[in-house]
């Protein structure tokens, strides 16, 4: 089954020509199932990008999904069209009062990562989005910052600033490879890394929270939040092959401008080539973590959409 996207949304075309199933919306009414309700809330600066790479991961399974795109409400984006922003995002302030549910909510990251959570702009309304999903949504993924923004307010870990950035991909261990989430992954692979903080394991744990992947070099990478219905990714699985070369390139001109010590993202570039162009060597263990938590939700989310948030329906409990 394709993912439903509005025909004009850019995401439309690109995955149509990649191969992915994609339907717009008069199509998907005439078939007679309930797809799943799946909510981008978008706060990365790029966000068709950013929309896109979201959309072809939870695109690839065989499910219908309706996606549909969240933005902060008072936060105005400067990297995006404020047409495409009006077209396709509904505020999260509209959304809460109309009383929709949705059966998976992912929150992206946001290049804020210097400041302490509090000080972030939108920071009282993004602790009413993590409220809410507690009654509207069936089962969240925290992705980068948005994962560690999640963490702190229900667990109260803390984030932790680093001497430099964390940046290119890094092999990471599968502590738990009797997970659902983790179904078919390998022992060890690669993700993308991009981050100037860090959640450190033991904090993690303490806190009663698995730790489902963890590398030696750069911490912790998937945790899980039973209670909450929650999963923290702290990387990027979902990144472009080119994403972390657009990320170093950016960084680099910024140098010019303030000066600052650029590094070359780790094991990114051939023979840390920066003008050979990067192997994507993350793209099936991306497609398997979106595909295994999608399976999740459908497997345990409620057919009738408004029982989310006030019982459990999980088959394998019998409940």
């Amino acid at each position: 089954m394709p993912i439903r996207l509005p025909t004009s949304l850019p995401a439309f075309s690109i995955l149509k020509d990649e191969g992915v199933m994609v339907m717009g919306r008069r199509a998907a009414d005439k078939q007679d199932i309930r797809p799943l309700r799946i909510a981008l809330l978008n706060l990365m600066p790029k966000k068709i990008q950013t929309e896109t790479q979201f959309a072809r991961l939870i695109g690839a399974t065989p499910l219908q999904v309706e996606f549909s795109l969240i933005r902060m409400t008072d936060h105005e984006t400067r990297n995006t069209a404020p047409e495409h922003m009006e077209e396709f995002y509904r505020p999260f302030r509209d959304v809460e009062a109309t009383g929709e549910k949705f059966d998976g909510l992912i929150i992206t990251g946001a290049p804020i990562e210097h400041l302490p959570f509090e000080e972030v702009t939108y920071w009282d309304e993004l602790t009413r989005v993590f409220e809410w999903t507690q009654t509207h949504v069936h089962s969240t993924f925290g992705v980068c910052w948005g994962g560690m923004a999640m963490i702190h307010y229900f667990h109260g870990v803390k984030k932790h600033l680093l001497p430099r950035k964390l940046f290119g991909c890094y092999r990471h261990q599968n502590l738990a490879p009797d997970s659902p989430y983790l179904r078919g992954f390998s022992d060890d692979f690669v993700m993308p890394v991009s981050r100037w903080t860090e959640m450190r394991r033991d904090e993690i744990e303490a806190a009663g929270l698995p730790v489902l992947l963890h590398s030696d070099a750069v911490g912790t990478g998937l945790v899980e939040d039973p209670d909450r219905r929650a999963l923290y990714v702290f990387n990027h699985l979902e990144y472009d092959s080119g994403t972390l070369n657009e990320e170093y390139q950016r960084d680099l001109a910024g140098a010019q401008v303030d000066g600052a010590e650029i590094q070359l993202p780790v094991n990114y570039f051939p023979d840390d080539d920066p003008a050979r162009r990067p192997p994507n060597r993350w793209r099936s263990q991306a497609h398997l973590l979106y595909g295994n938590w999608i399976s999740e939700v459908y497997l345990t989310t409620p057919f009738e959409i408004e029982r989310i948030g006030t019982t459990s329906t999980d088959w394998r409990k019998g409940e």
